[in-house]
């Protein structure tokens, strides 16, 4: 007899083998997302430890190794000069100085800025922030062509002073300062202000015991990257102090471009780099304590009544209660025009009355000891800003989508808390000590670069790649996690969902990123000053070259050639908040 068998059900087989088949592409699927993570991790990480960390580690060793192993007698050496010390104080005073001035101006602004509402607002902010992305080498020389002997503000005796050098800085930090507490003023709830004024308390009470202690955090973040910034300042200390007022970052291009001793910028480096991972530490601390702050006050306000708490714009401009942050808004709308206006001015005008003969000259006379002319370089300038601004993209992009995956270990956590603080890195570290690393370690294969055109593009986008890590990183962490979800439900997978969700999400956080990223390059000047040649020299490091030749044609030429420089930044940036997007440096 044959065995009775029992039947077969195929909807139970095409189940079984459908859900078998799901599993194994499901598996197949997370395991291409977790390779494809990695991959994506492996590209920056690895740019970031050839041409940041490998450098940054050679210095590091040149001042602390010497041919029997650990000698610190660089360090003995050089701490035993009085000089050594007022270099320090002076560079430590300056920051301090600088700081504290853009913090006691940008508070008032910040509530005008973003907390008022007025005609214009927009306008106003973007005219703040444009300092900030200029490039360092027109800041300095705008303020010497206010302040020089011949400049409008001449009298006041300020040409090569401290004061010169600190206002400079002011300038160009007190915009950064001003967002920084802004964004969050803005996010704050107003409603704990709003309750001490009904108890009686005045305007300036209730900014004092209620509104002040709240902005801390903010406050602490930008004062902690506008010291940073200040205290690596390099092209407006050299152009306005001079040796006189020398500080620790022109000091590091002294000893290596002029007097060849390079064991003593190596230990200044490392000195320079002590400093600057306190303010990093130091900054890191406050925004984590900003973000904390800022998610408390979201939360209460979902809490509450819908119309009880509205963060934000708080009204309209109070002329009575106004006035003095409207004061500080005129000093500074001074402090920002006036040096751009006499830039202009002075390069349209010479001892024969107003003429365009200094821009017909940028593309008719070539620089002195250079092989073209200043409208050539400013080609090469956009050319190499181009290609860093690209490959800043790239790779701070894929740093973003992989900061915004959410691993489920700690150790997973604990290892993108460390990228992301690694990527920050080249943000805080001196650009001179970063091209001082170049030209020391980027000498043997298969990594000669020293003849390489694209030595100068890595290494502004070296510079650029924080940039774009921040612009993008705040525009894929808003994106709902449920329409991630959703994709994913439906069959997509992780590089489908990124494409269709998140990257349109992203494009416009991408091109405000692209555009800070290409202001930043475009300006460079103290790495950049490193590695130049002759036939590589770029709009920034020919206006220094003809600053330190004598005649006023060479001035003419600098004075346009730095109009020429702002104008494309100008134009880079405001592209940018015509894009709406703002750029957290702090976040």
């Amino acid at each position: 007899m044959p065995l009775a068998t029992a039947p077969v059900r195929p909807s139970s087989v095409t189940a079984h083998q459908t859900s078998f088949g799901g599993r194994c592409r499901a598996a197949a699927r997370a395991l291409a997302g977790r390779f494809g993570l990695t991959a994506l991790a492996v590209v920056p990480i690895g740019f970031l430890a050839i041409f940041f960390a490998w450098p940054v580690i050679t210095i590091i060793g040149r001042g602390l190794v010497g041919e029997g192993g650990l000698d610190l007698t660089g360090f003995a050496e050089l701490f035993s000069k009085a000089r050594t010390w007022r270099l320090l104080g002076r560079t430590v005073g300056q920051a301090c100085l600088a700081t504290a001035i853009s913090a006691a101006a940008a508070i008032p602004l910040a509530g005008l800025l973003y907390r008022r509402s007025f005609p214009g607002r927009g306008l106003a902010r973007a005219v703040l922030t444009l300092p900030f992305a200029l490039p360092s080498v027109v800041v300095g020389l705008a303020f010497r062509s206010l302040l020089g002997h011949s400049g409008p503000l001449g009298f006041l005796g300020l040409d090569g002073s401290m004061t010169a050098v600190v206002l400079a800085l002011v300038f160009f930090n007190v915009g950064l300062m001003t967002r920084v507490v802004g964004v969050f003023w803005a996010g704050l709830d107003p409603r704990p202000e709003q309750a001490a004024r009904v108890l009686g308390a005045g305007p300036w009470r209730a900014l004092a015991t209620v509104t002040l202690p709240a902005l801390t955090p903010a406050i602490a973040a930008g004062a902690s990257l506008v010291f940073l910034f200040s205290a690596t300042a390099f092209a407006p200390v050299l152009i306005l102090g001079g040796s006189t007022y020398a500080t620790v970052e022109t000091e590091i291009y002294l000893q290596t471009a002029q007097l060849l001793n390079l064991r003593a910028a190596a230990v200044l480096s490392i000195v320079q780099l002590g400093v600057v991972a306190a303010a990093l530490a130091f900054g890191a601390r406050a925004r984590r304590r900003r973000e904390r702050a800022l998610k408390l006050t979201r939360t209460a306000q979902r809490a509450g009544s819908a119309g009880s708490g509205n963060a934000g714009t708080a009204g309209r401009v109070r002329w009575r209660q106004d006035w003095p942050a409207m004061l500080v808004a005129a000093a500074a709308g001074v402090l920002v025009v006036l040096p751009l206006g006499n830039l202009v001015f002075r390069s349209v005008h010479s001892a024969d009355g107003f003429s365009f003969h200094n821009y017909l000259a940028l593309g008719q006379h070539a620089v002195p000891g250079l092989p073209y002319s200043m409208l050539a370089a400013a080609g090469r300038s956009v050319l190499v800003a181009l290609l860093a601004a690209g490959i800043a993209l790239l790779l701070g992009t894929a740093l973003a989508v992989v900061l915004t995956r959410r691993p489920r270990s700690p150790a997973g956590r604990r290892w993108q808390e460390w990228l992301d603080g690694f990527a920050m890195l080249p943000l805080g570290v001196s650009a001179v000590t970063v091209g001082f690393g170049f030209l020391i370690t980027l000498k043997t294969a298969p990594f000669d670069l020293r003849t390489s055109f694209w030595l100068i593009p890595l290494a502004q986008a070296l510079v650029a790649l924080p940039l774009v890590v921040r612009g993008v990183l705040p525009a894929l962490r808003a994106v709902d996690r449920r329409l991630i979800q959703a994709a994913r439900v439906l069959g997509a997978g992780p590089w489908r969902c990124f494409w269709t969700v998140e990257a349109p999400a992203a494009a416009g956080g991408a091109a405000v990123a692209s555009a800070y990223a290409f202001a930043a390059s475009i300006g460079e000047f103290g790495a950049t000053t490193f590695l130049a040649r002759p036939d590589t020299t770029t709009l920034p490091v020919a206006i220094y070259k003809l600053l330190g030749r004598p005649g006023a044609d060479n001035l003419g030429m600098a004075l346009a050639g730095s109009v020429l420089l702002a104008a494309i930044t100008a134009a880079v940036m405001a592209l940018a908040e015509w894009r709406g997007g703002e750029l957290r440096v702090g976040a």
